[in-house]
């Protein structure tokens, strides 16, 4: 971890999924409908939560383990449109804003702070789920997994979300939970947090991301933001 002295953010950019909401059961209860089609047994919460951030792909790998390998690329395609497909369906049936989240956005709003999202998330299934959680309204640049050719760890979707709020990224925070968050946050040279309380198992620890903050949780961030309250 490389610490950095904080001043005041000109903006605050969030991953979606453990980071923002904890999307983990509805996503692992997409694997499982598909799993149940294959009559392969289904994942436990436990098993799959890990794993929640890595994406359709993350997750059939873990749904299939060693059989991963013995389906060709079509096939692949077409069971994760089928995990989408089902997780669509059910979107936020069970998705809520990890604790502390709202508290932090309304802190970010209270001080005129400017925030937004960047996800790898396909923008079809970003735009359906954040209209189920009002706290995120006030967003200001919403970027997903497909809205550039680019995606992170690259850093070039957060640095198109400071152009597009009319920020110098040097003066920004990223917040996310897994390591090609905090890689992009380091390569767009903003403050890098890891949102600890996410789906941060990896097997290199966090410690080793090279992360200005590790956060253990959302009212950390929260009383990170309150002391530039009057500046």
């Amino acid at each position: 971890m490389c610490t950095k002295n904080l001043s005041k953010p000109a903006a605050v950019l969030f991953d979606l999924d453990g980071t923002l909401l904890d999307t983990a059961q509805d996503l692992g209860e997409s694997l499982n409908h598909v799993l149940t089609e294959l009559n392969r047994p289904v994942k436990t919460f436990e098993e799959y939560r890990p794993v929640a951030s890595h994406g359709a792909l993350g997750l059939l790998k873990l749904g299939l383990g060693v059989d991963f390998d013995q389906f060709d690329n079509p096939a692949i395609q077409g069971l994760r449109d089928r995990l989408l497909a089902e997780y669509e369906a059910n979107i936020s049936r069970y998705t809520q804003l990890f604790e502390g989240v709202e508290a932090c956005i309304n802190e970010l709003d209270s001080q005129d702070i400017p925030w937004g999202i960047v996800t790898n998330k396909p923008e079809f299934l970003t735009d359906k789920l954040i209209t189920f959680h009002p706290a995120l309204d006030s967003s200001k640049i919403n970027i997903s997994g497909d809205s550039l050719p680019q995606k992170k760890p690259d850093p070039t979707p957060l640095l198109h979300a400071c152009k597009r709020m009319n920020v110098n990224p040097n003066a920004c925070w990223y917040v996310g939970d897994a390591q090609r968050d905090i890689e992009a946050g380091n390569r767009a040279n903003m403050i890098s947090m890891v949102a600890n309380w996410g789906y941060t198992q990896d097997p290199m620890p966090v410690e080793q991301w090279q992360a200005n903050y590790i956060l253990e949780d959302a009212n950390t961030l929260t009383q990170l933001l309150t002391q530039f309250k009057n500046t």
